[in-house]
Parts: structure tokens; sequence; C-alpha cells
């Protein structure tokens, strides 16, 4: 796609997963001129961003003034937040209000707010219900805005759940078996959001539930046992065995009674027609018995 008069695209959390998978589908775009808000532009990450031609604004989200830089004269600009770190969701909420109380003030002509599946429907889970939050103050605000609503990580699969353990491929998580997960690339959060940044989907001023694919446990173990080429298995834990994780085993538990996750697959598809399903994603990041 090439746009014929030059996009200026803020980005907020540009050396994060999310941040970072927006500003690689943007940058696949002739015309569009990418802005990201770093702490620290002489890092590492901050100075891989300038050497693909990304314009660095130094700063974070507890600076309205740095959040107001970025966003001044911007056609459009993504956003994340997170309840990672001492603040826990309260900061999610203070953060995504910073970032929305200033898309307001420069009068942003866009604002792409990367939420969680299920944030709409009272789930009860800590950070769901942050993103809530922020996407209500979002609409008090009136911004025109469009919620990416992702679900769950593929990426997740691997800091919690499998193993290779004598030979045998083994995925462990706190989901009875036989009940769908369904799924998401980080890789594909980002092309999704870029596709509405750039303008003329469906799905803007709205919102959009995300997913790649929907397996049970022993079908996420067999994908991962097909790519090595050894046997796998898939054991169901307990909730209790999360239960000091708190807010991730009361995720687990509203995924174990469906419906829980209700991400439009159609949708997802036309806006990233090369979404990625589990085994088209596990050969995609290399993974192999022994990673």
């Amino acid at each position: 796609m090439t746009i014929e008069t030059p996009t200026i695209i803020a980005v907020i959390g540009a050396t994060g997963h999310q941040g970072g998978s927006v500003v690689d589908a943007l940058l696949e775009h002739d015309g569009v001129h990418v802005r990201a808000l770093v702490r620290d532009p002489e890092g590492e990450k901050g100075r891989a961003l300038a050497a693909r031609g990304v314009e660095l604004f130094p700063g974070d989200l507890t600076d309205p003034q740095s959040i107001d830089a970025v966003l001044a004269g911007a056609d459009g600009a993504f956003a994340m937040t997170t309840m990672a770190g001492p603040g826990g969701t309260e900061f999610e909420i203070a953060t995504g209000t910073a970032v929305a109380d200033s898309a307001h003030r420069a009068g942003l002509p866009h604002l792409v707010f990367s939420s969680v599946g299920g944030a709409e429907r009272n789930t009860g889970i800590g950070h769901f219900e942050s993103k809530r939050r922020v996407e209500e103050h979002i609409e008090s605000l009136g911004i025109h805005a469009t919620f990416v609503r992702p679900v769950f990580f593929m990426e997740n699969l691997l800091g919690m759940g499998v193993s290779v353990e004598d030979g045998t491929v083994v995925v462990r998580e706190p989901l009875p078996d036989g009940i769908p997960l369904q799924m998401i690339a980080v890789r594909d959060i980002g092309r999704v959001a870029a596709a509405v940044l750039l303008g003329g989907t469906s799905v803007e001023g709205g919102s959009v539930e995300i997913a790649g694919d929907q397996l049970t446990g022993s079908q996420i173990a067999a994908a991962f046992g097909e790519a090595s080429g050894l046997p796998s298995r898939y054991e169901a834990l307990p909730l209790e065995a999360i239960a000091a994780m708190g807010d991730a085993a009361n995720m687990f538990a509203w995924f174990a009674k469906l419906p829980a996750y209700q991400a439009d697959f159609a949708a997802t598809s036309e806006l990233d027609p090369e979404v990625l399903d589990l085994p088209e994603w596990i050969a995609h990041v290399g993974w192999n018995a022994g990673n």
C-alpha cells in the first residue's frame, strides 16, 4: 500500500512487543512517517528505532508534556497500557487516561487503543477492567477512536507452559482440556492496528476483537509436537497452581466458562489477510525443541 500524502503516526509503546509490532507494520508502507515516545533515545532500543527512520520523542506516560509533543500534528496514534510495574492497574488507568487527555487536547484525528478481548463484558478480571476504564474515558471525551481488542497472546505459551521432557513436548496450562482458547500473534496485533490507522476499514470508530486461532490444550500441544517431530501431551493444571498469581488465575477461570473471548475471525482476516494460526506462528518465530 502506498500513501499518496505523508501520514504521521505516533506510536506509544514502540519499544515494547505490541508497539514494536505496530512500528514494523507501519514501516512496510511508503509515505508513513512514524514517531515514537521513548524514555531513552540513546538506549539500544531507541537507537534501533532511529536507525529505521522513526522520529524519537523523549518522555514517558507520566509526563503529559511529552505525550502532547509526540501527538502534536499527528494524523493518528497507537497507544497501549500495561499493568506491569509497581502501580498495577491503577497506574494503567492513570497512564491511559493521560494519553486520552493529550489526544483530546491535540485534536488527534484518530486514536487506536489496544485493549483486550472481553473488556466491555464485565469480566471482573483486574487488567481487563482497567483497560475498560481507559476505553470509557476515551469515549467520554468524544475522541475519534478505535478499540482493538486482542485475545490471548500466542507468545504467552512460551513463557508459561511449553517444555520438552524426555523427548516429549509437554504443554501445561490451568485450563481444562477440551476448552478452546482463542489466540493471536503479537505480530498480527500490529498489522491490524496499522490497517486501522491507515484508514478505510469498516471497524474504524468502533471496536474489534481479534484472533488468529482457537485450539484446545491437546491441539496446542499437538501443534508444538508436529513442529518438532516429537510426541506431545497436554496436562491441565488446577487453578490452585497459579492462585498466587491473582489476576492471571481469575483470567484462566474466566477462560473455562464459555463463551469467554468472542473474537471476530472474519474481521481479523479482513484487516490482516496473512494472520497467523498457531502452527504458522510456531514456524514464524522459529520455535524448536531445543529452544
